[in-house]
């Protein structure tokens, strides 16, 4: 760091940057979200754990993202922020959401996810997690009201980082392989032989998992629609071209159903043999049942 550095708080540079806290983590216009606001904002959560004993100098942070064409950059500001601040980040690489969530709580360290979920690619975020799972809002609020030191020789104009070695390491694949083998570990072996199914893969940076645990269940997966550009697909509110997409897979093959998910993996979209999707609700009440749960809790939407 220089000598001269400046000082901001996380609830001015909202106001500032355009980049809040939405539904889950901040969120903005890809192009609000600078290398300066994304290393301000990774610093402000950092800051806000260390205030709460939940974080020292030295520890692992967990990054991953989505496929989505501004992630990598920030990513990249995330380990910075991480790197200068005396943590050590590593690098879980393109996977799911519940995939880092899983790792974050098996190791005990906190993680950051750079998606913006189902939004268009316009648009991204950073969901944040503590070592005991997804922050909530009396933690937003902790973040909110830090303040962060940003060395002005960091960045540019135009909020861009100037120089500097590559924070971001090698990727990583403990994070992955954690979470195929969670559920190769759950379900009985085979439990899936003879069993036919679609996956809608797109551009939903779960889509290998998908594939590595179903055909790791012995089920035989034909891979569909997959795309290099990223596509906003949102399981609640499922596009006309997805519900035709299915139903036509559907008729052209002998499907036992067609799976997917939403951009970063932590919303599942699952068809019967038709291929016609079923609504999120559905599904988890399928899953409950499953599982044998004694209660169900829904949002009154």
């Amino acid at each position: 760091m220089s000598d001269q550095e400046n000082h901001v708080r996380i609830a001015s540079l909202m106001e500032q940057s355009g980049v809040k806290f939405g539904t889950s983590g901040a969120r903005g216009l890809a192009a609000d979200m600078t290398d300066r606001v994304c290393y301000a904002y990774a610093a402000g959560f950092f800051g806000y754990l260390e205030s709460q004993g939940d974080l020292r100098r030295g520890s692992q942070v967990g990054i991953a993202g989505d496929y989505r064409p501004s992630t990598a950059s920030i990513m990249e500001a995330c380990a910075r922020a991480a790197r200068d601040l005396g943590y050590d980040p590593l690098n879980c690489g393109g996977i799911a959401t519940p995939a880092l969530a899983n790792f974050g709580l098996q190791r005990g360290i906190p993680t950051l996810m750079v998606t913006g979920s189902h939004i268009p690619d316009d648009r991204n975020g950073i969901k944040f997690y503590t070592a005991k799972g997804e922050i909530l809002k009396e933690d937003e609020q902790g973040i909110r009201s830090q303040e962060v030191a940003l060395d002005p020789d960091l960045f540019g104009d135009a909020g861009g980082f100037v120089g500097g070695d590559r924070a971001l390491p090698p990727e990583d694949r403990a994070a992955y392989d954690a979470y195929i083998r969670r559920y190769l570990d759950f379900f009985p072996p085979g439990c899936l032989a003879g069993r036919n199914i679609g996956l809608y893969e797109h551009s939903s940076v779960a889509r290998q998992a998908l594939y590595d645990v179903l055909t790791g269940l012995g089920a035989k997966v034909e891979r569909l629609g997959r795309s290099e550009r990223f596509i906003p697909v949102d399981t609640e509110a499922i596009r006309p071209e997805d519900v035709v997409l299915a139903r036509d897979w559907a008729a052209d093959h002998a499907f036992d159903c067609i799976v997917s998910t939403d951009g970063d993996g932590d919303r599942p979209l699952v068809s019967d043999e038709r291929g016609a999707w079923l609504r999120g609700d559905i599904a988890g009440i399928l899953c409950a049942r499953y599982l044998g749960a004694d209660s169900v809790v829904t949002p009154v939407s």
